[in-house]
């Protein structure tokens, strides 16, 4: 009985440190990678860069102005697409999508959708937008990114949902209050800082895209006038500045891709926060 318990405890120290050594190993990648971008691109990192427009070839200085702007656009137009449209389709796949052939379509369409390369969603947007009105612009940019944001928020918007526990919906039920009711005012209230945490990683996930913007927004050196012209974005700035030959374009490449990895870092930071007191109110 002693050596089997001297094996198991042996065993299991030995599982321990080969799992421990296994994420050590997994995490110096992604460290060396925060490291070394933020090395590289903190060198140009001044206020000058994050408010001033790109500068012709040849002359010094300069900034990404446009393209934080533009960014942030994009941004916000794909929320007004995806966001409705995802927060919605993962309550009604969470409160009446159990037994439903058709709420099974739409898990299966949300996974199949989630898996598809994000160039083909240009293309889609491109076919659709950009064609149409024969002008690259911010809104083709946004609606591409927002077909991006829906399966994600909608999974994810489902699953926290279905964690609300049970007994607060027939608590009110047994006050007399109707079904739609009870999930709006009750339902999605309790479940609001998981749902805020979905629309965070799907705000994650497309703030880093680049190539369905190459067909749709495609890119510009100055400030944005509307959501129907193109439009500069951080991902199209830095993959432009990153494949020319000149120094100081390359200097910038690595700042703005310091800027963008902070912006999505923060973001998912956000996200693990709000799902950690989510966690905690549904408890």
């Amino acid at each position: 009985m002693v050596n089997y318990q001297t094996y198991r405890r042996w065993t299991d120290r030995t599982m321990v440190f080969l799992c421990g050594t296994a994420a050590f190993l997994a995490g110096i990648p992604l460290v060396s990678l925060l490291l070394y971008v933020l090395v590289q691109g903190f060198r140009r990192l001044d206020w000058t860069f994050l408010t001033s427009l790109p500068t012709p070839v040849g002359v010094s200085g300069g900034g990404m102005a446009n393209a934080i702007l533009g960014t942030i656009t994009l941004v916000l137009i794909a929320s007004c697409v995806g966001l409705p449209i995802g927060i919605f389709a993962g309550i009604y796949l969470s409160e009446y999508g159990k037994k439903n052939r058709f709420a099974w379509m739409v898990r299966f369409t949300a996974d199949v959708l989630s898996g598809v390369p994000s160039i083909v969603t240009g293309i889609v947007a491109y076919t659709l937008i950009v064609k149409p009105m024969h002008n690259f612009s911010a809104l083709a940019g946004g609606v591409a990114l927002g077909f991006m944001m829906i399966p994600i928020t909608t999974r994810t918007t489902e699953e926290l949902v279905k964690m609300v526990p049970h007994s607060i919906r027939e608590a009110s039920w047994a006050l007399g209050i109707s079904q739609w009711r009870t999930i709006l005012s009750i339902v999605v209230r309790t479940a609001k800082n998981g749902i805020l945490t979905g629309v965070l990683l799907s705000i994650a996930r497309i703030a880093g895209e680049t190539a369905p913007l190459l067909f749709t927004a495609f890119n510009n050196q100055f400030w944005p006038k509307g959501i129907n012209e193109p439009t500069a974005s951080l991902t199209v700035q830095v993959f432009t500045y990153a494949i020319s030959p000149f120094k100081d374009w390359q200097d910038q490449a690595w700042t703005g891709a310091l800027v963008l990895l902070l912006l999505v870092l923060s973001i998912n930071l956000s996200a693990k926060f709000f799902f950690k007191n989510s966690r905690s109110l549904l408890r």
